[in-house]
């Protein structure tokens, strides 16, 4: 590969404002209470504290976050079951020591823990363990069994008045561990407890569960983190014990924060259990072959899940032939399904991806590697890279090569970590405009991280990829100096093929159309073109489609997206200049091939040919 660079400082990336919303509700002031008490109590170790006691990470670095994930003790890095238990435990035993009656006890800590479920905001994992305790404390007091599957099944049922709880890792985790908890006891019942006793069996016990507990959940880490750690079984084990005492620290601590002095005391004896807790964290992390990488498509992730079910199945079941020989063949099809790809004719394909309101485009060369213009979107619990662009990209297998943004918006680059830390192209090519986000911040540790080289786009720079060349007609790094919109600073990109062309123009709207018209009008001519932004009403004039030219227009936008996109202006302005129009919101992901003269395209399995005439 080839380029031409020219080197320029890059300056600061500033950081998003938030923008008040509505009048926060009574557990949202609860909620920002307890973060003040927190931040006041626990000094510099406040971030970490919040983690544990609110389930707030945002100030949690990615790189703590990736190394408690390579650990496998991710789950006990914000507030779960685990911890409001752990809690709840601390609590019965305190009022226990005060001669309280049984009863008493178990129902005076049931409020309390219903009172810090309400103050930190009632985050699912924390409101579905306290269901679960109450149904307990109640079969307790009535003296009425209650299957732990029952109350399993309350719990996991709770949280989901708000359906969006469903998609949130820490939910996943908290069910799926509890459910692998009762595996393995059912489990340790029937095996260890005849055969060990004393300190043996505690040992044998406690390493069972939490190997049982990481095989359930790695599905889950697999697909969120990209990795499956080998050595959580033994950090969860060491780290245990440590969990157990510094969770009710944390708690008290909370609790006695409206009295500085004494709130302050409690936090101090928090601290070192703080350091111990992490330093398990990054010893475990450190350990050679600690974690392993992976790339999850959705087929492998789907027969995780099946042997996961397999394995809780066997771990309850007194025949668990059955069982063993599901979660074999489950197995089987996660070995077997990355090596099977879809065939590959050779030429150059462009593949519009459908990741909704947001961009990701990808080239695959004569050779068979991809050059990812964009990323996608982000959201809570996941982005476009890892649900949509790792799987499309193993399912036809070939390396990729260079990522390239448009700008920084968040349905730009909201893929883009993930996608670098899984494939580790070579360059990273980036505006590099002066206002970004958070997540585009993230994109730049990674790159860095994962020993991606990162280079500034400027107007004439070129990169060949096999027979492909990019030739990027823009921006101009002294034009958008004054612009205060990243958008109209995005990368334009030519991408020839033989003597096929295909523009690709991120989100420029009209400003950026004009500067292309007075210094790149030449080479503006494409037999397909990206529409800019998402087909706003900012961008595509019809002077700019003129000088284009284009025979297909190609628009990447979500269904039903509440800016209106595309516009109905620019569908007409499209008509005007006799381009076909495709669209990722009707047709899903479009894939365009040309063999350098002849140019055909795909949606839904129908196929037409623009090649000019």
């Amino acid at each position: 590969m080839t380029a031409v660079i020219s080197e320029k400082p890059v300056r600061p990336v500033g950081r998003v404002r938030t923008i008040a919303g509505s009048e926060p509700t009574s557990l949202e002031r609860a909620r920002r209470r307890a973060t003040a008490s927190i931040d006041r109590v626990f000094g510099p170790d406040a971030p970490m504290a919040r983690a544990l006691l609110i389930a707030d990470q945002h100030d949690i670095p990615p790189e703590i976050r990736d190394r408690y994930a390579t650990a496998g003790i991710i789950h006990m890095l914000s507030i779960s079951g685990l911890h409001v238990a752990i809690i709840a435990s601390a609590v019965t035993v305190v009022l226990q020591v005060a001669r309280l009656p049984h009863a008493v006890a178990s129902i005076s800590s049931l409020a309390i823990i219903a009172l810090y479920v309400a103050l930190i905001g009632a985050p699912a994992p924390a409101l579905r363990s306290g269901v679960m305790l109450a149904a307990v404390t109640a079969s307790r007091i009535s003296q009425r069994p209650v299957s732990p599957w029952a109350a399993l099944a309350l719990g996991a049922f709770v949280p989901l008045f708000s359906p969006r709880v469903v998609t949130d890792l820490g939910y996943q985790l908290s069910v799926v561990g509890i459910a692998g908890l009762i595996a393995s006891g059912a489990l340790s019942r029937r095996v260890l407890a005849s055969r060990l006793e004393g300190v043996k069996l505690t040992i044998t016990r406690d390493l069972l569960t939490s190997a049982i507990a990481t095989v359930v959940t790695a599905p889950l880490i697999a697909w969120y983190f990209g990795r499956i750690s080998l050595v959580a079984p033994f950090s969860n084990l060491a780290a245990g014990p440590v969990i157990a005492i510094l969770q009710p620290t944390l708690f008290l601590a909370l609790l006695l924060a409206p009295v500085p002095s004494i709130g302050a005391f409690v936090a101090d004896a928090a601290h070192p259990l703080l350091r111990v807790f992490d330093g398990i964290a990054a010893i475990a992390a450190g350990l050679p072959y600690a974690s392993v990488s992976v790339i999850p498509s959705l087929v492998s992730v789907v027969a995780a899940a099946v042997a996961v079910g397999a394995l809780i199945w066997g771990c309850v079941s007194r025949y668990p032939l059955r069982p063993i020989v599901v979660a074999g063949g489950a197995f089987a099809l996660i070995v077997w399904s990355p090596v099977v790809g879809l065939p590959y004719g050779g030429g150059m394909e462009m593949h519009v991806l459908d990741v909704g309101q947001g961009d990701a485009v990808l080239i695959r060369t004569d050779r068979g590697r991809w050059i990812l213009f964009d990323a996608g979107r982000v959201w809570e619990s996941g982005d476009a890279g890892r649900s949509v662009i790792i799987p499309y990209v193993m399912r036809r297998g070939g390396e990729v090569n260079a990522f390239v943004l448009s700008h920084a918006h968040a349905d730009h680059v909201g893929g883009a970590s993930t996608v670098m830390r899984a494939f580790r192209p070579q360059w990273f090519w980036d505006a590099a405009f002066v206002q970004g986000s958070a997540v585009y911040d993230m994109s730049l540790r990674t790159a860095r991280e994962s020993g991606v080289v990162w280079r500034r786009v400027h107007a004439g720079d070129r990169m060949q990829v096999d027979g492909v060349s990019v030739h990027f007609l823009a921006p101009d790094s002294a034009w958008t100096a004054s612009l205060s919109d990243p958008n109209d600073a995005s990368t334009v990109a030519l991408v020839q093929f033989g003597s096929s062309r295909f523009l690709l123009v991120g989100d420029a709207e009209y400003e950026e159309e004009r500067w292309l018209l007075q210094n790149a009008a030449p080479d503006l001519r494409a037999d397909v073109l990206k529409v800019g932004h998402h087909g706003s009403s900012t961008s595509s004039s019809d002077a700019f489609l003129s000088a284009v030219g284009p025979s297909l227009a190609l628009i990447s936008v979500g269904a039903g997206n509440v800016y209106g996109h595309p516009s109905r202006d620019v569908l007409a302005a499209l008509a005007r200049a006799g381009a076909e129009v495709a669209r990722t919101d009707r047709d899903g992901t479009i894939v365009v091939r040309t063999d350098g003269r002849r140019i055909t395209f795909e949606t839904r399995g129908d196929r037409w040919d623009i090649s000019p005439e």
